[in-house]
């Protein structure tokens, strides 16, 4: 691995204080003072969850999880939800925050269950990875699951949203906040293009590279140029 140095490097960074701006239930904003590689002091706008558990690098888990039948090819479990930041629908892992106490891996399953009503089991966990460090600290663990298909416990599904919340299936008539959507494994990148353009939702930066590496390890180019695109040769 090759690195820059000197005046364009990250030798000599650091941060020296922070204050809060506002103070809300779920997020902070405040103004980070730093240094430079020159030494010079800056300001940075930060957001900053307060929910972080005491001792945890991580906020939360993200779970890729892989549902597995016979007879049937594999496919990805994403859920679809209104995000008002964005005032649009995503198409997203299931994810959430974990509780005081809890293991990344305990996080994993329980959101799982209580979005998709699936129960799996972890396969791997990455470190804390960070979702936007140009605007806030907030980390997630990316963790891997298997979901048998056949097993009893998973053959009819049932969400279990904490309480506030609602959460649907294709085949249910509750259509409020969050609902389970299946992508077949062998033809993710092309599902996930054809069912953003169809229903107007933004997927997530971190479904979407998943998928281009999956199209990336078959061979094939992951980037579906726009018409009228011109390529500088």
């Amino acid at each position: 691995m090759m690195a820059s140095d000197g005046v364009n490097g990250t030798s000599g960074c650091r941060c020296i204080k922070e204050e809060t701006v506002y103070q809300g239930e779920w997020l902070s904003l405040g103004v980070t003072t730093y240094q430079d590689p020159h030494g010079q002091h800056r300001t940075w706008e930060t957001v900053r969850r307060t929910t972080r558990c005491d001792g945890y690098k991580t906020d939360g888990a993200a779970v890729v999880a892989v549902l597995k039948r016979a007879l049937h090819y594999d496919q990805l479990i994403l859920v679809q939800q209104f995000r008002p930041a964005i005032n649009g629908l995503t198409l997203e892992f299931p994810a959430g925050l974990c509780d005081a106490g809890e293991s990344v891996e305990d996080c994993a399953i329980r959101e799982l269950r209580e979005e998709t009503g699936y129960t799996g089991q972890v396969v791997s966990v990455s470190p804390a990875v960070c979702m936007d460090a140009g605007l806030s600290n907030c980390t997630t663990c990316l963790v891997t699951a298997q979901i048998d298909g056949d097993d009893i416990v998973n053959i009819r599904p049932k969400p279990h949203p904490e309480e506030g919340g609602w959460c649907w299936t294709l085949s249910s008539i509750n259509t409020e906040f969050l609902k389970v959507l299946y992508f077949p494994m062998s033809e993710l990148m092309t599902r996930i293009n054809e069912y953003s353009r169809k229903e107007g939702v933004t997927v997530d930066s971190r479904v979407y590279m998943y998928a281009m590496a999956l199209q990336q390890c078959k061979g094939k180019d992951p980037v579906q140029r726009s018409p009228g695109r011109i390529d500088k040769k």
